[in-house]
């Protein structure tokens, strides 16, 4: 009577994970180099863990070139905000900071920048410029640097303007040449009236506005309210979630291409002949190797994301049974994966080169090192081809996000999509023998 086939694939389960954890080394690091990594990105990307903490600031140099009330008003509202690490310098030194990367921007106020804006204010008058001296590589931080700028300098100007000695002597020019405007006369007439109303109500109200406090000017007419959006209200964003997911996925699938490289070594040997002289046929043989990647791509995910819950407190704030069901799948899909590697595969070494960058481009593509929303919006959409980006979205969902069950459904499904794919490939492709 011939024995069953649960027997055999029992047995090649348990010589692969024997095999396996032989080498005390080689798991030590298979566990150990993707919690390192994945430590050191959530460290990067985690930002602020809480409201108290505050963020980075942003290094700017201030070159004062003017000096006039305008911009000593500018350069004393960006020392008191909380973005700026701001420095004064001169426009050479702003220069050589920026270009060695110790400064990510420069500003320079030139000489009558303030007399152009006040005249700038009330009439079609030149525009004077503000110089802006950027980093490359820090381009983003440019954008919120100019809009942020803006706040401070209308807020300088308008006080002036309004309040202060420049601001009257321009309201008084400007009302004596509106002759010379160019503006019909009834126009005239009306920004006449207005710039005399102007005038006269901030002469009332400029001593009392000091008096309580308040900085007269313009300010913004509006505040802002920011929240995060995570599992739980008043949740901190956890950013180990999204490394150790990211890192999690990279280093089970090159886990599974290892024990596929190790699959093409027994061939190499001439194990697989003597397997087939045996009662194992193939499809036992490939569900036994898949089963045993299947489990150590897995454990090789479990433990870097306990060990993420222990030290970084990450937490399944989604669905346990859905975190599971994501996990297994990606390593099916893992364990498919490199069962491709092996069948594919004509000698260990062409295939080792082959396999590490398929797993480097498919996780890069998937957002395991840095999030998809800073690719291209064309590249956005290729990545739902890649494995990776339903596992690391699946692995998200069901931590940091906690969007429940339903938001497993889709990235499992997708990862059993590849792995039946992969599988049915290795399948079709398997060879007993070297040709």
């Amino acid at each position: 009577m011939s024995p069953t086939p649960v027997i055999p694939l029992v047995a090649m389960v348990r010589k692969d994970l024997q095999l396996f954890f032989s080498d005390r080394r080689a798991v030590i690091m298979s566990f150990a180099v993707p919690i390192a990594i994945a430590s050191f990105f959530g460290a990067i990307f985690s930002g602020p863990s809480n409201r108290d903490t505050e963020a980075a600031r942003i290094p700017v140099a201030i070159v004062d070139q003017d000096d006039s009330p305008i911009s000593r008003g500018i350069v004393a509202g960006a020392q008191a905000g909380r973005t700026f690490a701001l420095k004064t310098a001169t426009a050479d030194e702003a220069r050589d900071q920026v270009r060695r990367g110790k400064t990510t921007v420069g500003v320079i106020i030139p000489k009558g920048f303030g007399d152009a804006a006040g005249k700038a204010f009330f009439s079609n008058g030149e525009k004077p410029r503000l110089e802006l001296l950027y980093d490359p590589s820090h381009a983003m931080e440019l954008a919120m640097v100019r809009g942020i700028l803006t706040e401070h300098v209308m807020q300088a100007v308008s006080k002036e303007m309004f309040t202060g000695p420049g601001g009257q002597k321009a309201i008084d020019d400007t009302l004596s040449g509106l002759d010379k405007t160019g503006l019909p006369a009834t126009q005239q007439k009306t920004l006449g009236d207005m710039l005399k109303s102007v005038q006269a109500y901030y002469r009332q109200t400029a001593g009392g506005a000091a008096a309580a406090g308040r900085a007269p000017g313009l300010t913004m007419p509006y505040a802002v309210h920011e929240e995060a959006v995570t599992a739980r209200a008043h949740a901190a964003y956890n950013g180990y979630a999204h490394s150790f997911a990211g890192m999690g996925v990279q280093f089970l699938m090159f886990a599974a291409t290892s024990l596929g490289i190790e699959l093409l070594l027994e061939r190499q040997r001439g194990l697989w002949r003597r397997l087939r002289s045996a009662p194992v046929s193939k499809l036992t043989l490939l569900a036994g190797k898949t089963l045993s990647m299947t489990i150590a791509s897995l454990l090789t995910l479990l433990v870097s994301f306990v060990f993420a819950m222990i030290v970084f407190h990450v937490r399944i704030d989604g669905s346990v049974i859905g975190f599971l069901s994501v996990a297994v799948s990606c390593s099916l899909m893992a364990a498919t994966f490199g069962l491709l590697v092996a069948a594919l595969g004509k000698t260990p070494q062409a295939a080792r080169g082959v396999s590490t960058f398929a797993v480097l481009l498919m996780v890069m593509l998937g957002g395991a090192w840095v999030p998809t929303f800073v690719f291209p919006a064309w590249l956005q959409k290729i990545t739902v081809v890649v494995p990776a980006r339903w596992a690391v979205d699946g692995l998200d969902a069901m931590t940091w996000r906690g969007i429940g069950l339903s938001g497993a459904v889709g990235p499992t499904l997708a990862l059993l999509g590849f792995a039946a794919l992969f599988g049915f490939i290795a399948v079709t492709r398997f060879r007993w023998e070297e040709v």
